[in-house]
Protein backbone atom coordinates (compact mmCIF):
# COMPACT_ATOMS: atom_id res chain seq x y z
CA UNK A 1 0.00 0.00 0.00
CA UNK A 2 1.62 3.50 -1.12
CA UNK A 3 2.24 6.08 1.37
CA UNK A 4 -0.65 8.65 0.17
CA UNK A 5 -3.31 5.11 0.23
CA UNK A 6 -2.48 4.72 3.74
CA UNK A 7 -3.22 8.25 5.08
CA UNK A 8 -5.70 8.28 3.50
CA UNK A 9 -7.01 5.37 5.00
CA UNK A 10 -6.17 6.80 8.19
CA UNK A 11 -8.15 10.00 7.64
CA UNK A 12 -5.24 11.95 7.02
CA UNK A 13 -4.27 14.03 4.01
CA UNK A 14 -0.28 15.41 3.57
CA UNK A 15 -0.07 18.48 2.56
CA UNK A 16 3.25 20.24 0.79
CA UNK A 17 3.49 23.89 2.16
CA UNK A 18 6.32 24.76 -0.31
CA UNK A 19 9.73 25.43 0.51
CA UNK A 20 10.96 25.87 3.83
CA UNK A 21 12.40 29.46 3.41
CA UNK A 22 8.92 30.17 3.62
CA UNK A 23 9.36 30.06 7.37
CA UNK A 24 12.27 32.12 8.63
CA UNK A 25 14.67 30.87 10.61
CA UNK A 26 13.67 31.27 14.54
CA UNK A 27 9.86 31.93 13.68
CA UNK A 28 6.35 31.29 12.32
CA UNK A 29 4.21 30.91 9.64
CA UNK A 30 0.11 30.84 9.67
CA UNK A 31 -0.83 28.28 6.96
CA UNK A 32 -4.56 27.47 6.21
CA UNK A 33 -5.14 23.84 5.08
CA UNK A 34 -7.57 21.88 5.03
CA UNK A 35 -9.92 24.23 6.17
CA UNK A 36 -7.69 24.71 9.49
CA UNK A 37 -4.94 27.36 10.74
CA UNK A 38 -1.77 25.84 10.92
CA UNK A 39 0.95 27.16 12.47
CA UNK A 40 4.38 26.23 11.36
CA UNK A 41 7.81 26.76 13.40
CA UNK A 42 11.57 26.38 12.50
CA UNK A 43 13.90 26.82 14.74
CA UNK A 44 17.25 28.03 13.97
CA UNK A 45 18.85 24.59 13.13
CA UNK A 46 16.15 24.01 10.78
CA UNK A 47 13.58 21.73 12.85
CA UNK A 48 10.23 22.08 11.92
CA UNK A 49 6.90 21.51 14.05
CA UNK A 50 2.97 22.00 13.30
CA UNK A 51 0.22 23.08 15.82
CA UNK A 52 -2.52 24.47 15.82
CA UNK A 53 -2.40 28.47 15.17
CA UNK A 54 -4.34 30.13 17.42
CA UNK A 55 -3.56 29.66 21.23
CA UNK A 56 -6.37 27.84 23.32
CA UNK A 57 -6.34 30.51 25.77
CA UNK A 58 -7.70 34.06 23.64
CA UNK A 59 -6.79 32.85 20.18
CA UNK A 60 -3.47 34.68 20.22
CA UNK A 61 -1.90 33.95 16.93
CA UNK A 62 1.02 31.79 17.76
CA UNK A 63 2.95 32.50 14.84
CA UNK A 64 3.50 36.11 15.89
CA UNK A 65 4.88 34.50 19.12
CA UNK A 66 8.66 34.41 20.14
CA UNK A 67 9.95 31.01 19.16
CA UNK A 68 13.39 29.76 20.86
CA UNK A 69 14.16 26.39 22.79
CA UNK A 70 11.60 24.09 21.36
CA UNK A 71 8.79 26.42 22.75
CA UNK A 72 6.97 29.29 21.68
CA UNK A 73 5.17 32.37 23.53
CA UNK A 74 2.14 33.32 22.83
CA UNK A 75 1.85 37.23 22.23
CA UNK A 76 -1.07 38.02 23.37
CA UNK A 77 -0.29 37.07 27.31
CA UNK A 78 2.89 35.15 27.48
CA UNK A 79 1.64 31.89 27.96
CA UNK A 80 4.41 29.14 27.27
CA UNK A 81 3.90 25.84 24.94
CA UNK A 82 6.59 23.05 23.98
CA UNK A 83 6.21 22.86 20.58
CA UNK A 84 6.88 19.50 19.80
CA UNK A 85 4.07 18.05 21.93
CA UNK A 86 1.44 21.09 22.60
CA UNK A 87 2.04 21.13 26.56
CA UNK A 88 1.63 24.15 28.23
CA UNK A 89 4.81 25.02 30.37
CA UNK A 90 4.11 26.88 33.58
CA UNK A 91 0.16 27.47 32.85
CA UNK A 92 -2.88 26.02 33.08
CA UNK A 93 -4.04 26.45 29.75
CA UNK A 94 -5.04 23.68 27.47
CA UNK A 95 -2.25 21.97 25.12
CA UNK A 96 -1.92 22.75 21.80
CA UNK A 97 -3.35 20.53 19.27
CA UNK A 98 0.29 19.31 16.98
CA UNK A 99 0.44 17.72 13.62
CA UNK A 100 2.71 15.71 11.89
CA UNK A 101 5.44 17.65 10.25
CA UNK A 102 8.43 16.75 8.01
CA UNK A 103 11.25 18.77 6.05
CA UNK A 104 12.16 16.72 3.20
CA UNK A 105 15.42 16.46 1.41
CA UNK A 106 14.41 18.98 -0.73
CA UNK A 107 13.78 21.43 1.76
CA UNK A 108 10.18 21.43 1.38
CA UNK A 109 7.66 21.17 5.07
CA UNK A 110 5.17 18.36 4.72
CA UNK A 111 2.04 18.41 6.92
CA UNK A 112 -0.40 15.29 7.73
CA UNK A 113 -3.93 16.96 9.06
CA UNK A 114 -7.30 15.52 9.49
CA UNK A 115 -9.56 15.42 6.06
CA UNK A 116 -11.82 17.79 5.46
CA UNK A 117 -11.07 19.52 9.23
CA UNK A 118 -12.68 22.77 10.17
CA UNK A 119 -10.55 26.29 12.01
CA UNK A 120 -10.12 25.70 15.68
CA UNK A 121 -10.73 29.21 16.68
CA UNK A 122 -11.29 30.35 20.33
Amino acid sequence: MSTSARDAARGVVRIDLGSIERVPPGEGQTFLVEGREIAVFRSRDDVVHATQARCPHRAGLLADGIVGDGRVICPLHGYRFELASGAPVGNACAALHTFPVELTTDRRVLVWVPRGSRSEVA
